[in-house]
């Protein structure tokens, strides 16, 4: 079953609405339901903005080409994830939610020209030692639906909120040790200001509070505000040196937030066939002063369809 939409929904009155629901639930003090909703959302005849591709291509210091990001299919789909969280019925609040893993399989190339299909859903509600985690998927098909051309799998943490009757991984116990990382040599070094947030958000419409400014993150909890975690996977994702097939896979699993202003490091390793031919890669990111990991994933040749 799914909700079909006439239009993209607003990402900026989606995270109003979003604020508004949460303090209407926090003066009701209603008890929380434990269930995803049960329909899908689809906005049909989506095309992208040439001027927010351009700028995207530019902000990861690329030039534009007529093939659309990996990472800015996910920023042109996102409001319609978005809108499925912000559904009276979704058990989650949206603000504050931080990303986890994107797993991304990307079928073929997509052209700005091209009229496609946007589908989004959640799955997958589960415990988990800092909260509660939830999956949105999100499947970009042609003009028709009949051809799946991009799939994105993300999984994000709503921390500090448990819900009653899911159960939740044992805390890491009192002194244990995180496995050790010895960084490896730099392939590339990011210098981020703390503006990387809000031009990140110019480009992509993802207004989220944390990663705004200082004190819109201090009214979320945090400390300071936050690298984007699709700034991150998109850059590192069009970073990947070797030439890309149209179709490919790539996985980032965060591990720390960026806080800005930062300075990040960056080690890509490539995998070859005998006749030199790209595979994947494999890729990490720390922090340059505490070497503490921020992310890591991969990006791999190939994926078929299911």
């Amino acid at each position: 079953m799914e909700n079909v939409l006439t239009e993209m929904p607003s990402l900026s009155k989606l995270y109003v609405n979003a604020a508004a629901t949460a303090a209407m639930k926090r003066l009701a003090r209603s008890v929380p339901v434990v269930a995803l909703p049960t329909r899908a959302l689809e906005v049909r005849g989506v095309t992208a903005d040439l001027a927010k591709l351009t700028a995207f291509a530019h902000l990861l210091g690329k030039p534009a080409r007529d093939v659309l990001p990996s990472g800015y299919i996910h920023a042109l789909a996102f409001p319609v994830a978005m809108g499925v969280m912000v559904q009276d019925d979704f058990p989650l609040p949206l603000l504050g939610m931080v990303h986890l893993r994107n797993q991304v399989d990307h079928y073929a190339a997509v052209r700005f020209t091209d009229v496609l299909t946007i589908r989004a859903w959640a799955r997958d509600l589960a415990g988990h030692r800092a909260g509660t985690q939830v999956q949105l998927v999100v499947e970009v098909r042609n003009s028709d639906g009949t051809a799946l051309l991009w799939r994105g799998v993300s999984t994000y943490l709503a921390k500090g909120i448990y819900l009653p009757g899911l159960d939740k991984p044992s805390p890491r116990p009192a002194g244990a040790q995180r496995e050790p990382f010895s960084a490896p040599q730099p392939t590339a070094q990011w210098r981020l200001g703390v503006d990387t947030g809000r031009a990140y958000a110019a480009v992509s419409g993802d207004f989220n509070p944390i990663h705004l400014s200082v004190l819109s993150a201090k009214a979320l909890g945090l400390r300071r505000s936050i690298a984007h975690g699709m700034y991150a996977a998109s850059r590192v994702v069009s970073d990947i040196g070797s030439p890309k097939p149209e179709a490919f896979s790539w996985d980032i699993a965060f591990e720390a937030p960026i806080f800005l202003p930062a300075t990040v490091s960056v080690h890509i390793a490539d995998t070859r066939a005998d006749d030199g031919g790209w595979l994947g890669s494999e890729f990490t990111a720390w922090n340059a002063r505490s070497a503490r990991v921020h992310f890591r994933g991969s990006v791999t040749a190939g994926t078929t369809q299911p």
